[in-house]
């Protein structure tokens, strides 16, 4: 088997399960969380490239802008506080992400998406009233708690609820509604900023508060995931809560797995130093690694500061939200690829697919740039050549969104063991807050003083992490959570962290095939 290999059969077992009604609802309103930071993402931009924000909270920002023609395109927006509007959330994130570990486990999936809700809501709620730097930055750590809770919660639901030939597809529905957030902020900015005076920023700030309710109000409907449920002692309830979302009778070999998945859970008092034991170590590896590369592809600065860059790079106020906008559409409809795709073709196919299309988008637009502003940084587009930057991006985008991003929330969310699965969705969480939080912080530093080569730098994270996937990702689809452990087992490299004995216990298998 070269590199990770595709495994079809890992020896394990095949439990029965089909697309419910139920499971089907279950899973679109858990999956509503990623609304909150969708809207985020996609909001902040578009009003950090609106006049009447810089003026009010950011004028020095708002001057530089202001200056003649002849100032260099890729600092113009160069300002630590300005990024720090946008980059706060996410330090708060990942810090909310270790309290969110604890409320998932002791009290339920629900109940963490609930307080991510209600605390996104308020903070929604004063961003639209600030009046100054310090309430701005208050109430994006507010959100940021939001975004903590909901991204540690919600893709371990979805993966708990969904049989696990459909996993993959029901997963995405996070990522799915993330794209769905980020075109919304899109739109509405595109809207807001025409609106007469100096309000419409509050507008696109306050209406925040319309996904964080959504999810506030779902999660009070959601039923508990049965690995939550026989966590918590609650075994019988789990068992008809398994017969409900499986749509069949044929449920004690997964019922008897998730009981038996508990009792070892339970034998650890420690899940965050258990999980750097040596038979652990590659769902660690992963925890740490995919959401860094996900941050380092780039994504980010086109979702985070599509207006602004584009802004940058010689497109006008209404051109830059709109070119906001088409990237915010192809990012939601390129989703669907893989929300069609990822259980047929595997996580594999469309992680190297999709890295390999991002890798060589970023090398022609980073070209693009380069030969038109070279390291001055003044020119003028024309509209072809402009719409050509922007037709690259769009493909670069499109890749992301049917490879690292949503596989970037799958893969973490479907390989832990329910006595670590906690703890490993918050390290996933942390490190993903983590380096959006770093890359949000330094983009417009870096683009400063990268200028085009900035480009070239996220390609070859693109070439890095592509490589990466190839070597030592192994292919988890259809594999019971529960069972994961045998494909671990299995891979050429991390076969060899983990011992029979691990086998036997952690996939509760008489019939290992190991």
């Amino acid at each position: 088997m070269a590199g990770g290999g595709v495994v079809s059969s890992v020896g394990g077992k095949d439990y029965p399960g089909k697309m419910t009604l139920f499971v089907f609802l279950a899973c679109l309103v858990a999956s509503s969380g990623g609304l909150i930071f969708g809207y985020d993402i996609g909001i902040s931009g578009g009003v950090t490239s609106m006049d009447s924000f810089l003026l009010k909270f950011f004028p020095s920002v708002y001057r530089k802008e202001k200056q003649d023609t002849g100032i260099n395109q890729y600092c113009k927006f160069d300002s630590q506080l300005l990024t720090l509007f946008t980059s706060s959330l996410y330090l708060a994130a990942l810090i909310a992400s270790f309290f969110a570990s604890m409320v998932t486990r002791v009290f339920g999936r629900k109940w963490s998406m609930f307080s991510g809700g209600v605390t996104f809501l308020i903070g929604a709620a004063i961003n639209g009233a600030a009046e100054n730097v310090f309430t701005l930055i208050l109430g994006r750590i507010l959100l940021g708690v939001g975004v903590g809770f909901a991204n540690q919660s919600v893709p371990v639901y979805l993966s708990e609820m969904a049989p696990p030939k459909l996993r993959g597809m029901l997963n995405i529905g996070f990522q799915l509604m993330i794209t769905i957030g980020i075109l919304a902020a899109n739109l509405i900015n595109y809207g807001t900023a025409k609106i007469a005076g100096n309000w419409g920023w509050r507008v696109s700030l306050g209406l925040a508060a319309v996904p964080a309710a959504i999810i506030t109000l779902g999660s009070l409907l959601l039923p508990d995931t049965p690995n939550s449920l026989i966590e918590r002692g609650h075994t019988e309830k789990a068992k008809e809560m398994l017969l409900k979302i499986r749509g069949t009778k044929d449920v004690q070999d997964e019922y008897d797995d998730l009981v038996a998945a508990s009792e070892e859970s339970k034998g650890i008092k420690h899940p965050w130093r258990n999980i750097l034991e040596k038979k652990y170590r590659p769902q660690l590896t992963m925890a740490i690694l995919i959401p860094f590369f996900q941050q380092l592809t780039g994504i980010n600065v086109i979702m985070f500061y599509a207006p602004v860059l584009f802004k940058t790079i010689g497109f006008g106020d209404d051109a830059s939200l709109m070119s906001a906008v088409i990237t915010g559409l192809v990012n939601m409809f390129a989703t669907f690829v893989s929300i069609a795709t990822v259980d047929k073709a595997g996580r594999r196919v469309l992680f190297l697919q999709g890295g390999t299309q991002m890798l060589i988008c970023q090398i022609i637009v980073g070209t693009l740039i380069g030969v038109k502003f070279g390291t001055s940084g003044v020119a003028t587009l024309s509209k072809g050549y402009a719409g050509c930057i922007v037709l690259f991006i769009c493909a670069y985008v499109a890749g992301f969104a049917w490879s690292w991003g949503p596989l970037g929330w799958l893969v973490p969310s479907e390989i832990f063991p329910l006595e670590i699965r906690s703890a490993g969705q918050s390290i996933n969480v942390s490190v993903n807050m983590f380096f959006t939080f770093i890359i949000g912080q330094a983009f417009l530093t870096l683009l400063c003083r990268m200028k085009f080569g900035l480009f070239y730098f996220f390609g070859g994270w693109m070439l890095i992490m592509t490589t990466f996937v190839a070597l030592f990702l192994p292919e988890t689809k259809n594999v019971p959570i529960e069972e994961m452990i045998l494909v671990w087992k299995k891979h050429w490299f991390w076969g060899k962290f983990i011992s029979i004995e691990d086998v036997h216990v952690g996939s509760n298998s008489k019939a290992a095939g190991v």
